[in-house]
């Protein structure tokens, strides 16, 4: 039987079926029970008239909830549509409308929202609330538990690897969009980091149970915590997907915001292996968390942590060092984006990493304007494009499926819109997305790189950057930080600073200091919210 997620977590639980799978809080579910009760949420779902292809919105936290509901729809042959918390009315109804939805499961603090929109939403048949002891229960939906209850399990069927998994991208440069990939070529990719460990990427579910079980023997297998959102690629990919290939265990947290704090708790609690994180967003307040814990004579037993990753955001060299210098760990920082990874960094005790240089994968060109590949060593700025997993295209767009996924000199590339230079060895220097490229004075300057020669400075607890119109530049750069507690610093004085590691043409010509650098909550930046607000200021400024 050939890998699809259904079938793959289907052969786990038979190979290990009283092991635990899923924790959050003191909910425990072992694997048993995850493959039972996402099958009954699967006939669930085939009792209200979906099936093969059906799109299935997963509206909620990170949850075991989340995770079940997820491999109840792959169990019906579906495709899950993951729904950020943060989406209001008409974000909402644009979503599950473009995704084609059929049902929805939702956090019970949203029904309210539901409330307001479902006359809206005519193709949904279905609405399944997760009972978070915030809202009573919406008159149109079924509790989850509930559904759970009255559902007979659903027998496990084959599914093909063609079957088409999907994931919508946070829609930072315009509306959400739907990546499609197959199954089968997915799992692929996600399983291939088994040959370091010398285990064969398996081709079948029997396969998949020997590495399991060779896995376990070794004491291997994953203890994963998530600390992003799963509503996003990196939490659900690397910290969930991943590890449950592996036959591991998840751990989540419900809790909404970063609580560095929780966070190592439950990684001493639960003796988790392998964190996933976004950037210094994340790890910045984990590492302070963890100097504060030493400070106060508290500090948290996490000799289990092998690993932490990081993907989609900034990962400063000195907070590495930082974390580094409380245990001695891999620390994995993987450049990529829902259209396609592309290189990694890994740093240690022993080898440090240098911010924003990666090594390239295998499949990895930077290509100019006229698809010719950059020279290493030669400075030049191109478009990081790769041919490793390549997405089918964006559902319902083909026309930005054809300019993002083409073929040059007979190989189709996936081009996510990432710039970067090659250096004379080899690696790459992340520039960051054309889409925010500023052009001022006919130069391009990539906030990135401007952001990471403000942040070095020790004061600096964040920030963003963007251009703003000018009538003399075209656009003039400005910078948003954010200080450290107890921090006090002039404009002038951190400009100053940043020239020691910039251009004079990449310094900002203005600076504006706030309480708080708006994100995302996977820890991605928020440019949109950026620009406004510097518009706004510097409106209020001129005045």
């Amino acid at each position: 039987m050939a890998l699809h997620f259904a079938n793959a977590w289907e052969s786990v639980a038979q190979e290990q079926p009283q092991k635990t799978a899923l924790i959050c809080g003191d909910n425990e579910v072992t694997w048993a029970d995850y493959d039972r009760r996402a099958a009954c949420l699967a006939d669930l779902l085939a009792k209200h008239g979906l099936g093969h292809n059906s799109k299935v919105g997963i509206y909620a936290h990170n949850s075991n909830e989340y995770v079940e509901a997820q491999y109840a729809t792959f169990k019906i042959g579906g495709c899950p549509v993951n729904v950020n918390y943060r989406y209001k009315a008409d974000e909402l109804i644009y979503l599950l409308e473009n995704s084609d939805a059929e049902a929805l499961f939702f956090q019970g603090c949203y029904a309210a929202r539901i409330w307001e929109i479902r006359s809206r939403l005519p193709n949904v048949k279905l609405f399944v609330q997760i009972d978070d002891g915030t809202e009573s229960l919406l008159d149109e939906a079924i509790e989850y538990e509930r559904g759970i209850r009255e559902a007979a399990p659903r027998p496990p069927e084959a599914h093909s690897p063609d079957d088409v998994y999907m994931l919508y991208t946070g829609g930072t440069t315009g509306m959400p969009k739907g990546v499609m990939y197959s199954h089968g070529q997915f799992i692929g990719v996600m399983l291939s980091s088994l040959k370091l460990l010398d285990l064969p990427n398996p081709a079948d579910t029997s396969e998949l149970a020997q590495v399991v079980r060779t896995l376990n023997e070794s004491e291997l297998a994953p203890i994963a915590l998530p600390a992003c959102p799963l509503m996003h690629g990196t939490g659900m990919w690397l910290g969930t997907m991943v590890p449950l290939l592996q036959g591991g265990t998840v751990v989540t947290i419900s809790k909404l915001g970063l609580d560095p704090h929780l966070i190592w708790s439950e990684i001493e609690r639960n003796k988790v292996s392998n964190v996933v994180i976004v950037g210094d967003a994340f790890a910045r307040p984990m590492l302070e968390a963890l100097n504060d814990a030493k400070s106060a004579g508290r500090g948290y037993d996490i000799t289990s942590l092998q690993q932490i990753t990081s993907s989609g955001v900034m990962w400063s060299r000195e907070v590495k060092q930082g974390l580094l210098e409380h245990h001695d760990m891999t620390l994995l920082d993987a450049m990529g984006s829902t259209e396609g990874g592309m290189g990694s960094s890994v740093a240690t005790r022993d080898a440090p990493a240098d911010t924003a240089k990666f090594k390239l994968q295998a499949g990895v060109k930077v290509f100019d304007d006229h698809d010719e590949e950059i020279e290493p060593g030669s400075g030049d700025v191109g478009k990081l494009a790769t041919s490793g997993l390549v997405p089918i295209g964006y559902y319902k767009d083909e026309e930005k499926s054809a300019a993002t996924f083409r073929t040059v000199n007979g190989v189709r590339y996936s081009f996510p819109g990432d710039f970067a230079t090659i250096e004379a060895d080899g690696s790459i220097t992340l520039l960051g997305r054309g889409s925010n490229c500023i052009n001022t004075a006919g130069e391009k300057v990539y906030p990135e790189e401007v952001e990471e020669a403000l942040k070095k400075h020790p004061a600096v607890n964040d920030c963003l950057v963007v251009g703003v119109a000018d009538e003399r530049f075209g656009q003039r750069i400005v910078a948003l930080a954010s200080l450290r507690e107890g921090e006090l610093i002039e404009e002038t004085a951190l400009i100053d600073f940043s020239r020691e590691h910039l251009a004079g043409y990449k310094l900002p010509k203005q600076l504006l200091l706030l309480d708080e650098v708006r994100r995302a909550p996977n820890g991605k930046a928020d440019y949109k919210w950026a620009k406004q607000t510097a518009e706004r200021q510097l409106n209020i400024a001129k005045s």
